[in-house]
């Protein structure tokens, strides 16, 4: 089984339960974001995590060792075409440089970990209407001087 096959399986069972990203992550005492990142293979469950989404999910037992397993992050090289991940996309294409240059101007040469990160999504009501707030948290690393 490969973590493709447990994906598919994963979000097979989460449409045919009826169940949402946050009622996964609260019945295995995680965050949201990072539940769907681990469950869409981009990060390794620890086994307890890995086990509780198994049984939260009806999935096979031979699920919790793929669960397990480190990922290998590759990312395409194209432009996003799907609207909402493109927008993403386009806020680091026109505010990347600002964020860089804020990050160095407050903490010097380093960058914003994305192993070391927290991520939350947010409903914010709003009068011109409901916005996203999406807010980040990752460990400042000073690159090395050597």
């Amino acid at each position: 089984m490969l973590k493709e096959d447990v994906t598919a399986l994963i979000i097979a069972s989460k449409k045919t339960k009826g169940l949402s990203w946050e009622g996964i992550a609260e019945a295995i005492d995680m965050s949201p974001v990072w539940t769907h990142s681990a469950c869409m293979g981009m990060n390794a469950m620890p086994a307890e995590k890995a086990s509780a989404l198994v049984k939260v999910l009806d999935l096979p037992d031979e699920a919790i060792a793929v669960l397990e397993e480190s990922p290998t992050k590759v990312f395409a090289q194209t432009v996003p075409t799907d609207p909402c991940i493109y927008r993403f996309y386009e806020i680091v294409g026109v505010y990347g440089p600002t964020l860089k240059a804020l990050i160095h101007e407050k903490f010097g040469d380093g960058i914003m970990s994305a192993i070391d990160f927290d991520m939350t999504v947010e409903r914010v009501p709003h009068e011109k209407g409901d916005r996203v707030k999406v807010e980040m948290s990752g460990k400042y690393l000073a690159y090395n001087a050597w």
